[in-house]
């Protein structure tokens, strides 16, 4: 039945068996471009109680398809009954070139976008290679039941990937890891392979707030309690709606993401730069202007951004995230010239904006 895992039927494989494939997976993953991989229990109990009181704080803002598919989310054999076991991977993606996103945000008439959208959409990538291991496994032990996801199903990969190994959610609420830092994606394949699982790491934020005092929205509420309603990145990449007035002010130049809080991180320190090809910034994202981006026609903007995570937000969208940056960028002849330009715009949602990014050079 599809979606469905039936039992494996491996009475020749041991429990030893199980233990050399699991290191065997590990070594397959890692030749296919994979950081880490770790493997756990379907059990996220505690992981389940967080995710109902931040929903029921509301501070999931627009993102009703958090709450829709009920304990889906938290109870993976509900989603795919049968699964026994969760191989989750990482992979870096900072990406390793001369990179200063510090000075980026410095200078108010550049663009921020966050080092993880610089390069091509990494769903694709990961889930190619999740496939080659399922294939792998399978020419290894026969057939077997497996399903690759990349957040793109109600899958908690930050509480699986600690429970897996990677590491511990920081207090800003993305995983850290001792080694590596914050700067990766995460993938998991569902199996019914009764495999051993990984101990989950310790929490090794101490007693430091950095991530919750940088916050330029105050959207770290509280140690490991973020408001998606006040985050940058939900601003710029999740909503469709205006962005509220007063947080406006406090966005800076950050027009698609941001990574203030793994910035200032002293996990980061450490953190391993990628040399896979596909995460290496495209169309000069990591140094370029606000008018110019500004300046993108619709068609412009989604031939360039093909194959980019910034593409599914529309160019009304990338518009509107614009017009506050050079709302908040100092005064010149050019930064009024430019909003001017889209004081017309066929969209509401861009005039409005437009209009709030003239009236802060008092225009």
């Amino acid at each position: 039945m599809k979606g469905v895992f039936l039992l494996p039927q491996m009475d020749s494989k041991t429990p030893h068996d199980y233990a050399a494939l699991a290191q065997n997976i590990k070594q397959w993953a890692r030749e296919l471009g994979f950081q880490e991989t770790g493997i756990t229990s379907t059990d996220l109990g505690l992981a389940e109680q967080r995710l109902m009181t931040w929903l029921d704080q509301g501070h999931n803002g627009t993102m009703e398809y958090m709450a829709e598919h009920g304990t889906m989310r938290s109870r993976p054999q509900e989603l795919i009954p049968g699964t026994l076991r969760i191989i989750s991977v990482r992979m870096n993606y900072l990406a390793d070139i001369d990179d200063n996103p510090l000075k980026t945000l410095k200078t108010p008439n550049s663009a921020y976008i966050s080092r993880y959208a610089l390069g091509r959409d990494y769903h694709k990538l990961i889930r190619s290679r999740l496939a080659k291991l399922a294939d792998k496994i399978r020419a290894e032990i026969g057939d077997f039941d497996s399903r690759a996801f990349v957040d793109t199903a109600p899958v908690m990969e930050k509480p699986i990937a600690v429970q897996a190994g990677h590491g511990w959610i920081g207090k800003h609420c993305i995983v850290i890891n001792r080694e590596a830092g914050s700067f990766f994606f995460f993938g998991e394949l569902f199996t019914n392979l009764p495999l051993p699982v990984d101990n989950a790491a310790d929490d090794r934020c101490g007693s430091c707030r950095r991530c919750i005092d940088i916050c330029p929205t105050q959207a770290i509420v509280g140690p490991y309690k973020l408001d998606a309603r006040r985050c940058i990145s939900y601003l710029t990449n999740t909503l469709q709606e205006p962005i509220p007035i007063e947080l406006r002010p406090l966005m800076g130049n950050r027009i698609f993401g941001c990574d203030d809080c793994q910035l200032v991180c002293p996990w980061n320190q450490y953190a391993t730069k990628s040399s896979e090809p596909d995460f290496m910034p495209r169309q000069g994202l990591n140094d370029v202007q606000l008018i110019d981006l500004f300046a993108w026609t619709e068609e412009a903007f989604l031939n360039r951004m093909a194959g980019s995570a910034i593409r599914r937000i529309g160019h009304n969208c990338w518009l509107r995230n614009i017009a506050i940056a050079l709302g908040n960028a100092p005064t010149s002849e050019a930064v009024i010239t430019a909003l001017q330009s889209r004081a017309d715009h066929k969209s509401e949602l861009v005039r409005e904006h437009v209009a709030w990014g003239l009236i802060q050079h008092s225009i």
